[in-house]
């Protein structure tokens, strides 16, 4: 299509916005910087567009439980939560990330799995969902994925068309589509799935030495999922399955576990890294970075409230304790913004003094009133700070080590990145399927895309062909596609594909 038949767009009072795709980081691969502010403005807007439930993960069930670590990896943190013999209590709660409260638990889609560690340092919220990778890399599309899998603004359905050209425009999209159309998609329990924080976190030790890590749950109740047939059925008799099952096992107690572990990267392994290792969307070679045991989760109570105690939680990744801390992923960046400003407009700002969020240890922040102030509001302790009298100083020494950047302040676009590539990890996934499991990724996929128009299922076909050439072959065949046409169009870099492909149909 021509420019001029495009709308320019601006921010909220009319000035034009540079790039609405890629933060501002300092450096490559440094951190998303505050003055992006049309990112501040965009997910500001963002979080509160939905009353009252959550705008995205809002179908969810919790329980209670425990981590108990049995592994000493005190030489990577000094988190107390995480050394050898200690027990922390939790509380954790699984979801779609799709539907509504009213939706049906089993959806092809993505579980969120979001945990809180009630440490004796503090509250430690590791947010992050059944997979190792995500749809996007960028805090800018996160808005707009959400816009894209949820309802059509025209005729408030859920819209393949929409969610399968958001996806297909983002090449960086297309390994977590493998997972989620993969046999996979649609877990039969939460209590049968494993999951991760997903993004790259830190750690640092006593001596202040930072490590990167990721963190994975591996359930001991083996994997076990659902056919779309199996799905569709349990969905025609029981909206609530997964919830009940998790109810229920507790209550017969027997009670859910998992293995934790981590993967670790030091700092010069990373800076040689064969790619970003920050990206979302990549995951880290269990060859190169091996898992590395920790301890094991168990749940083994249920709420007494679903309302006070399920849908009152509140969770964001910017909860850390000392020993952990952040990384330059740009998407966990932005997140970390996200969800506390989401819960403030949510639950109010003084979400934290409900139950289920409370911290178990003594709280001094200086934050004082707000609607629905239910305790003490510190009484007469000074307000301010500086103060003359000793009250509430800051902690120096919890502080994280110095991270040293590279590069000039500027909006980045990842696949600028020589060392990009946004298919390797999905076609190594393909090639590591059984012959029947492949068959179950093309079959679920054609389903799932099968009202889409046909320039979408082409920009998808050459995404397949470019992670494998089986992988393109047999999604071209089943969706009716023209596969010569598809070798064509893989010889063309993404902006040009994503452009031949923008009109509705093209021609033949």
């Amino acid at each position: 299509m021509e420019k001029d038949k495009f709308k320019k767009l601006t921010n909220e009072v009319g000035a034009p916005v540079a790039d609405n795709e890629n933060a501002i980081t300092a450096g490559p691969r440094g951190p998303v910087v505050m003055q992006d502010v049309w990112l501040m403005e965009k997910m500001a807007h963002f979080n509160r567009e939905v009353i009252p439930e959550r705008r995205m993960h809002a179908k969810g069930w919790g329980a209670y439980g425990k981590l108990t670590v049995k592994k000493d990896i005190s030489k990577y943190t000094k988190a107390k939560v995480l050394q050898p013999g200690t027990t922390t209590d939790l509380f954790i709660r699984f979801s779609t990330v799709a539907g509504e409260r009213g939706a049906a638990d089993c959806e092809r889609d993505i579980r969120g799995v979001a945990v809180k560690f009630y440490t004796e340092e503090g509250n430690w919220d590791l947010v992050g969902n059944n997979t190792p990778t995500f749809f996007i890399r960028d805090v800018h599309n996160f808005s707009d994925l959400n816009r894209a899998v949820k309802r059509d603004p025209r005729t408030g359905r859920r819209s393949a068309q929409n969610n399968w050209d958001f996806w297909t425009l983002l090449p960086e999209c297309f390994h977590q589509i493998t997972i989620v159309m993969s046999d996979r998609g649609i877990p039969a329990s939460f209590r049968n799935m494993h999951f991760f924080g997903e993004h790259t976190f830190s750690f640092y030790n006593a001596k202040s030495e930072r490590v990167w890590c990721k963190f994975h749950f591996k359930t001991q109740q083996g994997i076990k999922n659902l056919s779309n047939e199996e799905a569709t059925k349990i969905n025609g008799m029981d909206r609530e399955y997964h919830g009940k099952d998790l109810y229920d096992a507790i209550e017969r107690e027997d009670f859910p576990k998992w293995t934790m572990y981590v993967q670790i990267m030091t700092e010069k392994q990373a800076k040689g890294h064969h790619e970003n290792p920050f990206d979302i969307t990549k995951v880290w070679s269990h060859k190169e970075y091996p898992l590395i045991e920790v301890g094991e989760l168990e749940l083994n109570r249920n709420p007494e409230n679903y309302f006070a105690e399920v849908e009152q939680a509140a969770f964001t990744p910017a909860h850390v304790v000392p020993g952990i801390g952040f990384s330059p992923d740009r998407f966990l960046q932005g997140r970390l913004f996200s969800y506390g400003d989401a819960q403030r407009y949510r639950l109010g700002v003084n979400h934290n003094l409900i139950p289920v969020n409370k911290a178990r240890v003594e709280t001094n922040d200086y934050h004082r009133d707000g609607s629905m102030r239910v305790d003490g509001n510190y009484g007469g302790a000074p307000a301010y700070t500086p103060n003359s009298y000793g009250v509430w100083t800051a902690q120096l020494e919890v502080s994280e080590p110095p991270l040293d950047l590279e590069g000039a302040m500027y909006r980045y676009d990842p696949k600028d990145d020589p060392t990009d590539d946004c298919f390797r990890a999905g076609g190594e996934l393909w090639r590591l399927m059984t012959e029947d499991k492949k068959q179950i990724l093309i079959e679920n996929t054609a389903a799932d895309i099968a009202p889409v128009t046909e320039n979408i299922k082409y920009r998808h076909a050459v995404h397949c062909y470019h992670a494998d050439k089986e992988y393109g072959e047999r999604f071209t065949k089943a969706v009716g596609l023209d596969f010569a046409k598809v070798i064509e169009l893989s010889k063309l870099s993404n902006n040009d594909l994503n452009k031949v492909t923008y009109q509705e149909k093209m021609d033949a």
